[in-house]
C-alpha cells in the first residue's frame, strides 16, 4: 500500500514542479509586488480624487459666502433701487471680486437681467443660471456653462426689511481656476506615490529573500518526516479515504474504507471489479470515475455517504480521490427531526392561515384546509349552531352544524358540509365535547360506540378506506364551542400518541381564532340590528323630491354613517347625510343621537349653517359629559351634510361640516362637485358654517354620499371622486339606477367601510300650484285678500277648504299689520296639503295663549291652531313666516265642518 501510495505521490510532485514558477517564494514575490502596486496607485488615485473634491468644496464655499456677505453688504438694496444701479455696483463688484479672489460676482433683478459683470458687454443680458428657488429665498449652488466657460457659481437672494425678495447676487469662479489648484499638486502626490512604491518593492524583495532562504532550508529527511505525518493522519481519520487510477485500480485505501466496505488485505492495486464482497453500486461509482456528492449506497447494513472528485484538475494523474463515511445513525436522527420540522411547521402555517377573517365558517374552513394532506386525510369541524350566529354554545352536542369539510378526494361518504348532527352519547365527538379531552381512535372499525352514531354511513366509510380517527375539542375560555374530527384512510398511517398532541395543539391555536369570530359576529350582529333600527325605515312623502337611498354597512364591523329625509314647512325638503368615526355599537348609538338631533333642529326650521352650528355644541357637550378619566372620547369625529331644497323657487341651501361635497348631475348629463365651504368636522368648535346657495334646474339629481363610497385603501380620494363623475356623467337614469351603478362601479366585494348614498331628484311646484299676493298695512285689505283667497279656492276645486282658510288668513293678516311692520306677503300653496303663508318684516314670533271668557280677544292663534293640522314660524333675512297646513278635503267629509267646529270650540275655550 505504501508503495502505491509513494508512486502517486512521485507522480504528482513531478506534474506540479513542471507547472509555472518553480518555487513558491518566487510566486509569493510577484503577488506582493503587484499588491503593493495596486495599492500604491489606488493611493494616487484617492488623493487626486480629495483633492478635486477639496478644491470644488472650497470654491463652492467660497462663491456661497462671498454672494451672501455681499447680498448682505450695507447700501446694496439703496443701489439696487436707484436709477442707475448698474453705474453704482459694477465698479463695487469688481473690486470685491479681485479681493475675495472669485472670477464674477453678478448681481441681477427679480427677472435676472444682469445688472453688473466682469465683461461689461454682458450688463442687461438675462443671467445664466437656476433663480427659482433663490425668489423663494432659498440659496442654490450650480455648476453651468456660463459665459466666462464651465463656472461653479452660487445665487442668494437680497430681501429687504419686510422679507421680500427685490434682488439676487451671484458669485463664482471658472472650473479651470478651480482645476488648476488640482494640477498644481499633482507632481507632488505622484513623487508622493513613487516614493511609496520604491519603499514597499524592497520591503517585498526582502520579505521573498527569506522566505526562499526557509524553503531551501528543509532536508530529506525533514520531508520524508512531513509525508509520514500525514500518512499517520489519513489512516486514523474516521473516514474513508479511496485513491483509484485511471484504470480503475486501487491505489490507496485507508484503515476506514477498509472497515466500512470490508475489503480484503489485499486489495490494494487490484481492480475495483476484482474485489471480492464490494456492493455493486459502489463498484460501479469507483471504476466511473464521475464526479459524486453525497450519494448514499447500502454496502452490508450500512448507509454509506459518498463523495467522489477526479485527480486530473490543473494537470494531476487521471484517477479519482473518494471519501465514505458512515450515516446510517444520521440518517435515523435525520428522519426523526425532518418529523419535527414538519409538525412545527404545519403549526406555524396554522398560526398564519388560520383567522384570518372574523367570519365564524371560514375560520373552521381555514384549519380544515391547513391540515390537509400534511396531517390527515379529510378533516371535518363541527360547530354548536348557536356558535355560527355568535350565541354561546349549548350544554349537549346535540345540534351540532358541520361547518367545515377538507379532504383528498371529493367521492367521501362523510356527512356533508351545512348538516345538522345529533351526535349519540356514545361517540367519540359527544364524549370530546363534554369532556373537553381529545380521544384517539386507532382502528375505527373495533370501536362500537362511533359505529352507533349511523350504522349505515360508518359502514361506507370502513369500505372507503377510513380507519384512523382523532376528535380535538375547540375550546376557548373555557367553554368547548365544537369539536375537530381528524380522519385518515388506507393512503396513511394510523394516528399515534404524538399525532394526539399536535392535533390538540393545532386545534387550540384555532380554537382562539374561531371564538373571536363568534364574539365579533354577535357584536357585529347586535350594531346591525341596532343601526338599521336607528335609521330611516321609509321615507317620508313628499313632492319636491325623487329620493333613492342605499345603506351598507362593512364587512369589519358597523360604523356610525347615516342619512335622512326631513319634510319642511312650505312644500320644502331636508336631505341630510352624516357619518360618525369609528366601528360598533358605539358609533351606531352616536349616530342615532346626532340623527334625532337633526329632527329636533329641523322642527326650528333653521337655515343648514344654523343647524350645523347646534349640532357642532351638541357634540361638543357630548364629548365634555363622556370623556372619561382616562381621557377617551365621548365621540371621535363626526362630520355632516344638511341641504334644503324648495320647490316653488328650485333654491337648495347647503352647508357641511368636514363631509365630502355632494355631486350634482344636471338635466343635459353634466357632473360637478359643489363649491361649498368647508367647514370644521362636528365638535371642534371655534369656526362658523357657511352656507351656499344655489338654483338647481327642474330634473337635477343631487348626491349626497359618506367618504366609504369613494374612498379605499387602494385609491386616492379624488380618484374616487373623479369614478363617481364617470359613472354619473351622461346618464339619463332614475335615482334608484344610479344609486344601483354608482355602488356596483366603486365598491369592492368587501368593503372597509360604511356607505350611504341618497340620491334626490328636483320637481318644481309650478306656479299653477302657487299663489302669493302683497298686502297693505291697513286692516280694510283684510276683506278683499279673503275674497282673492276664496276666488284661488274656486280655480283650484277646493272650494270646500274657503271657510277655514279664510279664518286662517284673516286672524294672521290681522296680527301682522296690528303688530308687525311692512312688507306684508301672503302665499298660498297647493300641494300634499293646502299652506297658508304670511310673511312680514317683523321677527317677534307669537305665542299662543288661552283667552278668557270675558276677553274680547286673543283667540286669533287659537282658532288657527284648531283650523290647521299644523302650523309654525319661520325666520327669515327679511322677517318671518307664519304657515299653516290644511289636509286636502277627503271625499267622505268636508273640511268645512271641522273649520266651524274648531271656530265655535274656540269661542267657548276655557280659562
Amino acid at each position: 500500500m505504501v508503495d502505491g501510495f509513494g508512486r502517486f505521490r512521485d507522480a504528482s510532485v513531478r506534474s506540479l514542479s513542471d507547472k509555472g514558477p518553480r518555487s513558491v517564494a518566487g510566486q509569493v514575490f510577484v503577488l506582493q509586488a503587484a499588491v503593493v502596486v495596486l495599492l500604491v496607485a489606488g493611493a494616487v488615485l484617492a488623493l487626486v480624487l480629495q483633492s478635486r473634491y477639496n478644491s470644488d468644496r472650497d470654491a463652492r464655499s467660497r462663491s456661497v459666502a462671498v454672494a451672501q456677505t455681499f447680498a448682505n453688504s450695507p447700501g446694496l438694496l439703496q443701489a439696487v433701487e436707484s436709477p442707475d444701479p448698474s453705474k453704482v455696483l459694477q465698479p463695487i463688484t469688481e473690486k470685491t471680486r479681485r479681493e475675495a479672489g472669485v472670477d464674477f460676482i453678478v448681481v441681477m433683478n427679480t427677472e435676472g437681467i444682469r445688472y453688473t459683470h466682469p465683461q461689461p458687454g454682458r450688463i442687461g443680458e438675462r443671467f445664466v443660471g437656476t433663480i427659482g428657488p433663490s425668489l423663494e429665498g432659498k440659496t442654490v449652488v450650480e455648476r453651468v456653462n456660463g459665459p466666462l466657460g464651465h463656472e461653479v457659481q452660487a445665487v442668494v437672494p437680497v430681501t429687504d426689511p419686510d422679507g421680500r425678495v427685490v434682488a439676487l447676487v451671484s458669485a463664482g469662479m471658472k472650473t479651470e481656476s478651480v482645476s488648476g489648484v488640482v494640477d498644481r499638486r499633482l507632481p507632488l502626490i505622484l513623487a508622493t506615490g513613487v516614493v511609496a512604491l520604491s519603499l514597499a518593492t524592497a520591503g517585498t524583495a526582502l520579505v521573498t529573500r527569506r522566505l526562499r532562504r526557509q524553503t531551501h532550508g528543509l532536508d530529506p529527511v525533514e520531508m520524508t518526516r512531513m509525508y509520514e505525518h500525514h500518512d499517520a493522519v489519513l489512516h486514523a481519520v474516521r473516514e474513508g479515504v479511496l485513491i483509484v487510477d485511471g484504470d480503475a485500480r486501487l491505489l490507496l485505501a485507508n484503515d476506514e474504507a477498509e472497515r466500512l466496505l470490508d475489503l480484503p488485505p489485499d486489495a490494494e492495486g487490484r481492480r475495483v471489479a476484482d474485489l471480492p464482497g464490494l456492493d455493486p453500486g459502489m463498484a460501479e461509482l469507483l471504476a466511473s470515475g464521475r464526479a459524486a456528492t453525497d450519494e448514499v449506497l447500502l454496502s452490508g447494513d450500512l448507509l454509506l455517504a459518498v463523495n467522489q472528485r477526479p485527480t486530473d484538475r490543473n494537470g494531476g494523474p487521471t484517477g479519482t480521490v473518494t471519501t465514505i463515511r458512515d450515516s446510517t445513525e444520521l440518517r435515523a436522527l435525520s428522519g426523526r427531526a425532518e418529523t419535527a420540522r414538519e409538525r412545527l411547521r404545519l403549526l406555524y402555517d396554522a398560526g398564519v392561515g388560520i383567522g384570518t377573517t372574523l367570519d365564524v365558517t371560514r375560520t373552521a374552513e381555514e384549519l380544515a384546509e391547513v391540515a390537509v394532506p400534511r396531517f390527515a386525510d379529510f378533516v371535518t369541524v363541527d360547530l354548536a349552531d348557536p356558535v355560527l350566529n355568535g350565541d354561546e354554545p349549548g350544554d349537549g352536542a346535540e345540534g351540532m352544524r358541520r361547518a367545515a369539510l377538507s379532504g383528498i378526494r371529493a367521492d367521501h361518504p362523510l356527512y356533508p358540509r351545512g348538516r345538522l348532527i345529533d351526535f349519540v352519547p356514545s361517540t367519540p365527538q359527544a364524549r370530546v365535547f363534554a369532556g373537553g379531552r381529545p380521544e384517539l381512535v386507532t382502528d375505527l372499525s373495533g370501536s362500537s360506540g362511533w359505529y352507533a352514531q349511523d350504522p349505515g354511513r360508518a359502514s361506507r366509510i370502513l369500505d372507503y378506506g377510513v380507519h384512523s380517527l382523532i376528535t380535538a375539542p375547540i375550546q376557548a375560555r373555557g367553554v368547548v364551542l365544537g369539536v375537530a374530527n381528524f380522519w385518515r384512510s388506507q393512503e396513511s398511517g394510523a394516528f399515534d400518541e404524538e399525532d394526539l398532541s399536535l392535533a390538540e395543539e393545532l386545534v387550540a391555536r384555532a380554537a382562539v381564532s374561531i371564538d373571536n369570530a363568534r364574539r365579533y359576529t354577535r357584536e357585529h350582529a347586535l350594531a346591525v340590528t341596532l343601526q338599521r333600527s336607528l335609521l330611516p325605515h321609509a321615507l317620508p312623502e313628499q313632492d319636491a323630491l325623487e329620493v333613492a337611498h342605499r345603506y351598507l354597512p362593512a364587512q369589519s364591523g358597523v360604523s356610525g354613517d347615516w342619512f335622512d329625509v326631513i319634510p319642511l314647512p312650505g312644500a320644502r325638503v331636508a336631505l341630510a347625510v352624516g357619518d360618525v368615526v369609528g366601528h360598533g355599537l358605539h358609533a351606531a348609538a352616536t349616530m342615532g343621537r346626532l340623527r334625532t338631533a337633526v329632527h329636533n333642529f329641523s322642527t326650528l326650521d333653521l337655515p343648514p349653517d344654523e343647524i350645523l352650528g347646534h349640532l357642532d355644541d351638541l357634540v361638543g357637550r357630548i364629548d365634555q359629559d363622556e370623556s372619561g378619566p382616562d381621557g377617551d372620547a365621548g365621540i371621535i369625529g363626526a362630520t355632516c351634510l344638511y341641504a334644503i331644497y324648495d320647490p316653488v323657487s328650485r333654491r337648495c341651501s347647503v352647508a357641511r361640516a368636514g363631509h365630502p361635497p355632494p355631486a350634482l348631475l344636471r338635466p343635459d348629463g353634466g357632473v360637478e362637485f359643489l363649491d361649498l365651504p368647508a367647514g370644521p368636522p362636528l365638535g371642534l368648535g371655534g369656526m362658523p358654517f357657511e352656507t351656499a346657495e344655489f338654483d338647481l334646474a327642474e330634473g337635477s339629481q343631487l348626491v349626497l354620499y359618506t367618504d366609504g363610497l369613494i374612498e379605499d385603501r387602494t385609491r386616492d380620494f379624488d380618484v374616487g371622486m373623479e369614478m363617481l363623475r364617470r359613472v354619473l356623467a351622461g346618464s339619463d337614469r332614475t335615482p334608484e339606477e344610479n344609486c344601483r351603478a354608482a355602488l356596483d362601479a366603486l365598491l369592492p366585494a368587501r368593503p372597509k367601510d360604511d356607505v350611504a348614498l341618497l340620491i334626490a331628484r328636483t320637481k318644481v311646484l309650478g306656479a299653477d300650484r302657487v299663489a302669493d299676493w302683497d298686502v297693505p298695512a291697513d286692516p280694510a285689505a283684510v276683506a278683499g285678500m279673503r275674497a282673492a283667497v276664496s276666488g284661488k279656492l274656486d280655480e283650484w276645486g277646493l272650494s270646500e277648504l274657503a271657510f277655514g282658510t279664510e279664518l286662517v288668513f284673516s286672524e294672521l293678516i290681522t296680527n301682522a299689520i296690528r303688530y308687525a311692520s311692512e312688507p306684508i306677503r301672503v302665499r298660498l300653496l297647493r300641494d300634499r296639503s293646502l299652506v297658508c303663508e304670511v310673511a312680514d318684516g317683523s321677527s317677534t314670533s307669537p305665542h299662543l295663549r288661552y283667552a278668557a271668557t270675558t276677553d274680547e280677544g286673543g283667540r286669533g292663534l287659537f282658532l288657527v291652531a284648531r283650523i290647521a293640522e299644523r302650523w309654525g314660524t319661520r325666520y327669515t333675512p327679511e322677517g318671518k313666516v307664519i304657515w299653516a297646513e290644511q289636509p286636502l278635503p277627503a271625499p267622505a267629509e268636508g273640511p268645512d265642518a271641522r273649520a266651524r267646529s274648531a271656530v265655535d270650540a274656540a269661542a267657548g275655550a276655557p280659562p
